[in-house]
Parts: structure tokens; C-alpha cells; sequence
């Protein structure tokens, strides 16, 4: 593994980290404010000021950096991975700005992996150019979501339409009116094997029968930036058969598929939100006095500081090994490693987290600074793309299969 990066890499590091400090940055109390101004609370990528972002950004060719092929930017996860980590430090603005930002992400993954031509014209190419928004609803709030094959919502053939029965929570992106269609994932066949009777489908919002009933909150912040994250509840949701993903049956491995580049995309901005939290730690110490000496000079405040550089540099090289490996060997030879980065992340970043806090005192807790927030979302990360107990049970399980085969 090569540890520079490349000239074209490195040339869209210094393009994105310069848009960052003219753009991204200057803009946030901007956003924030004409974000409390909306008429619809929800319509987040509706503010002025985002869509200048947008148009700064594809006017530098940094949009669609997310997507490898001929659709996206056509970068490798290696290369896409420190790109990440630099939207990491404005996680609610810069990857929209970019047209990079969760759940849509992931939704164009999949319609340009598994879509048919119809599907890429209808929905992949207004998600390619910023026009709509999506979301990915797959969690449901009557069965144990962390194993996927429990998923209860029907999807049942009839004729020439299929119709959908069920209920879904914690769907990102589903409060905003932009958001136009919905990825859903259901059971066609409850008596086949246990990770054939999934299947994939488009619902688009405006269907009869899709009901967004509510917007959920985590630990009292109601996500708005992120469209917020919404309860649906799907009464006899009639869609033409054209609108399955690839093949009835298909929809597990189409979410195994989906999920391994997100992992990554998750696992560098998470490390981007924790550089940006050392940054902070470091000028707070310098600034403050307390017992009548800056908090630089207290012992247990370096101590933190040493040991988040130390955690953050293991941990980002984790995350670029499994990047190379995804990008040499494929995503099923580096399960282990997107397994490994999915456990260590979040609770790594989570404790950078909890000492700026800690450092910042009250102020850390407050809406003045970014800690707060950035805490919270990555906290949620510890559930989304699967709970760390499911990761810790399938990788122990795979590395005591490794070693048994080896003695």
C-alpha cells in the first residue's frame, strides 16, 4: 500500500480543502440562519445559500466524488477516502454541497449497480444532477432491525403491480418535500431461504398509501439539516412490477452491496468531524485559564489531547487499509476490514468527542459549537449500517474460522 497520494487525488485534496475555507466554513452561521427562516422546516436543501455551494462545487469538478464509473467521478475508494474526511468537519453542509451526502449516496449506488435503464433515466439522473432527494427505507420498529432478515413489510405480486403493506422508522431524509422516492426493502417470499425473501423496490412519495406520520429525534436534535428522519406507515402501496430492483430475492445482497462503500464513506467523515474536534481541544487550551494557568499546561488535558492524535492516526490507517483492500481484492475479501473499521470508528470518534466536550465545559454541551451536534451524529452510527455487537459476533465468528483452518 502506497501511503501518497496520487497527483489526481492530491489535486482535488487542494481544490476541496480551499473550497472548505473560502466556501464551506464562511457559510455555516449562513445556513443556519436562513435554515430557521424556512416555511417548511424540513426543506433544508432549499436555503440560498446551499445552492450557491452547489454550483461553486461542480464548477471545480468536485461533485458526484462519491461515485466511481462513468456516473460519478470514477475515483477509487482510496482515493475518495481522504476526500471524505475533509466533508467530515461540516458534516451538515459540505456533503451536499458536493451531492455526496447520505442517503442518496447510497441510493445511486444501488440504482446505478442494479437499475435497469428505465430506473437510471427516471430516478439515478435527477439524483445525479442534485434535482430530487431520496431515502432508504429499510428499519422498522417491530422487529430486531439489526438482523435485516427480519424485515416484516410486504411486498406482494399482483398482476402487473406489486402492493406494499407495512411500517418503517428512522428513514433519513423522508421529512423533506424534496425527497421523491423511496427505496424500500420488503419480503416477497416469507417461505424461502432466509436472505432470498427480501426484495428491493421504488415507491415513489407520492404514491396512495405512503403516509409520513412523524419526525423522529435523536438525543432532542431533530436532524432538519439532514432532511430530519421520518415514521412511515405503507397501506396496500400500489407500484407497477418495473419498479423492482434487479430481481425478486435480490434485496439482501443488494443491501450488502450497498452498504460497504457507505461504510467507508461514514467511517472518513466520522474521522474528518474528530480532526476538526482536536483542532478545537487545542486553541481552547491554549485560550482558557483555570487555577491560573491555560488548560495547555494542565497534565490530564495533554494527556487527552496525545492520546486522540494517537487513536485518530490507528484509526485512519485502518480505514485506508480496508479502502485499498475494497479497491484490490473487492468487498467480500475486505469483510473483515469494513467489519474492523465499522466497530472502531464510531467509538473512537465518540471519545475525541466526549473530551473536546469535556474540555469545553458547558460551552461543550451547548448550541455555540459544533461538539454537541457532531456527538450525537456519531453516536447514531454506533446502530446505522448494523450495531456494533452484529460486527463484533460476525467478525469474531470469521477469525475463529481463519485460525481453526490454519491449525
Amino acid at each position: 500500500m502506497d501511503f501518497q497520494y496520487d497527483a489526481k487525488t492530491q489535486e482535488l485534496r487542494e481544490s476541496l480543502l480551499d473550497f472548505m475555507d473560502n466556501h464551506v466554513h464562511p457559510a455555516e452561521p449562513i445556513f443556519h440562519e436562513q435554515l430557521a427562516t424556512l416555511e417548511d422546516r424540513w426543506a433544508w436543501d432549499s436555503v440560498p445559500v446551499l445552492a450557491e455551494l452547489r454550483a461553486a462545487a461542480r464548477e471545480r469538478g468536485l461533485w458526484n466524488l462519491f461515485l466511481p464509473g462513468d456516473h460519478g467521478a470514477g475515483l477509487t475508494n482510496v482515493q475518495y477516502a481522504p476526500l471524505a474526511e475533509i466533508t467530515g468537519r461540516c458534516i451538515h453542509l459540505a456533503p451536499p454541497s458536493l451531492n455526496c451526502a447520505a442517503p442518496d449516496t447510497g441510493n445511486m449506488e444501488v440504482l446505478a449497480q442494479f437499475g435497469t435503464d428505465e430506473q437510471k433515466e427516471r430516478w439515478l439522473q435527477p439524483l445525479l444532477a442534485g434535482e430530487i432527494r431520496s431515502a432508504f427505507a429499510m428499519t422498522e420498529p417491530a422487529v430486531a432491525s439489526s438482523d435485516a432478515t427480519n424485515i416484516s413489510t410486504r411486498i406482494e405480486r399482483d398482476g402487473g403491480q406489486y402492493v406494499i403493506n407495512g411500517r418503517k422508522w428512522w428513514i433519513t431524509g423522508a421529512m423533506n418535500p424534496n425527497c421523491e422516492i423511496f427505496i424500500l426493502m420488503g419480503k416477497t417470499d416469507p417461505n424461502a431461504d432466509r436472505h432470498r425473501q427480501q426484495s428491493m423496490i421504488l415507491v415513489p412519495r407520492d404514491t396512495p398509501g405512503v403516509s409520513v406520520e412523524r419526525g423522529m429525534e435523536v438525543f432532542g436534535y431533530d436532524d432538519r439539516e439532514h432532511g430530519g428522519h421520518a415514521e412511515l406507515t405503507l397501506t396496500d402501496v400500489r407500484v407497477p412490477v418495473e419498479n423492482l430492483i434487479a430481481g425478486e430475492g435480490d434485496g439482501f445482497g443488494i443491501a450488502q452491496a450497498r452498504l460497504g462503500p457507505g461504510r467507508i464513506h461514514h467511517c472518513m467523515r466520522a474521522i474528518g468531524s474528530a480532526e476538526r474536534a482536536i483542532e478545537m481541544m487545542c486553541a481552547r487550551a491554549d485560550e482558557r485559564i483555570a487555577f491560573g494557568k491555560p488548560l495547555a499546561e494542565q497534565g490530564v488535558i495533554r494527556d487527552w489531547i496525545a492520546e486522540s492524535r494517537v487513536r485518530l492516526e490507528q484509526l485512519r490507517l485502518l480505514v485506508l487499509k480496508t479502502a485499498w483492500l475494497m479497491d484490490t481484492v473487492g468487498n467480500k475479501g475486505a469483510h473483515t476490514e469494513i467489519q474492523a473499521i465499522k466497530i472502531a470508528t464510531p467509538s473512537t470518534v465518540q471519545w475525541i468527542l466526549d473530551k473536546a466536550i469535556q474540555l469545553y465545559g458547558g460551552a461543550g454541551l451547548s448550541q455555540d459549537f459544533s461538539l454537541a451536534y457532531a456527538y450525537a451524529v456519531n453516536r447514531t452510527l454506533r446502530f446505522a449500517d448494523g450495531p456494533d455487537e452484529v460486527h463484533k459476533n460476525a467478525l469474531a465468528k470469521a477469525e475463529l474460522r481463519r485460525q481453526r483452518e490454519a491449525r
